[in-house]
């Protein structure tokens, strides 16, 4: 059984990158389905002010601590995680054993040119995945039935999405069993990643806890401001949950002038 925590009302997989590797291709083989829930600072942050988001990521049937600052907050409040899952780490283990094992992948989210571009880097380091289809993440709400009966029609084994939160998370909660892929996992911004459009931060700086800040540094006017004030709220988030589960200090009878 997995060990699961629960921080700031969410209940999170305590899970290695590898258990989770493991776990999703256990449950495709099974033939059941299995949607996947990522949360980093600014998710949780957001999620404090959004019920249909909160509603969406804790629906999952897997919930992964994304980002380092929620894997310290978790060791802070005894609730220990055993390691980050970054969203694009999973996603390009998945590849890798799609193509290993046959599974079939589509692709939703991004621009049509970051998909384009997406998709032919794959095509290079993955020759053998099967790509059951893909589209690009513009749409209308209107149309969301549409294309999960498209996703559907494409037997894809995977869905990738590629969207800005909530709309993946929303799309997932409403739509992902009309898709009847065996697994949902969203993205967010990895399509732009492997097309080549935006650059993820080293590896010393993912170590840091400083991805974050390597993508503003990248889009300052966008999300400098919203980086920061996330940041701070999720420090006093992290903080008033500390105060709350210490416990007061008693007073001792010495300590009232007693005898």
């Amino acid at each position: 059984m997995t060990l699961r925590r629960n921080l700031f009302g969410v209940t999170l997989d305590a899970l290695t990158l590898d258990q989770t590797v493991d776990r999703c291709l256990t449950a495709v083989r099974a033939g059941e389905r299995l949607e996947i829930g990522v949360v980093n600072a600014a998710k949780l942050v957001a999620m404090r002010r959004d019920p249909a988001l909160f509603r969406a990521v804790s629906g999952c049937d897997m919930v992964l601590a994304d980002g380092q600052s929620v894997v310290w907050a978790g060791r802070l409040l005894r609730r220990p995680l055993p390691e980050r899952v970054a969203g694009i780490d999973l996603f390009e283990r998945l590849l890798a054993e799609a193509e290993k094992t046959g599974l079939s992948v589509y692709f939703l989210g991004a621009t049509q040119d970051a998909l384009d571009r997406m998709l032919a880097r794959i095509a290079v380091r993955h020759p053998g995945l099967r790509v059951a289809g893909s589209r690009n993440g513009y749409f209308d709400d209107s149309e969301q039935g549409a294309v999960a009966d498209a996703i559907a029609a494409s037997g894809a084994h995977l869905l990738f999405l590629g969207m800005t939160s909530p709309k993946k998370e929303i799309f997932t909660a409403g739509y992902g069993a009309r898709t009847k892929v065996g697994l949902v996992h969203g993205v967010g911004g990895s399509f732009d990643v492997l097309a080549g459009v935006t650059r993820r931060a080293p590896v010393r700086w993912q170590r840091l806890g400083l991805e974050w800040l390597y993508r503003a540094l990248q889009e300052p006017r966008r999300l400098g401001r919203r980086y920061l004030t996330t940041n701070v709220s999720f420090a006093l988030m992290t903080g008033r949950e500390l105060l709350r589960r210490t416990p007061a200090p008693s007073i001792s009878t010495a300590s009232r002038g007693e005898s």
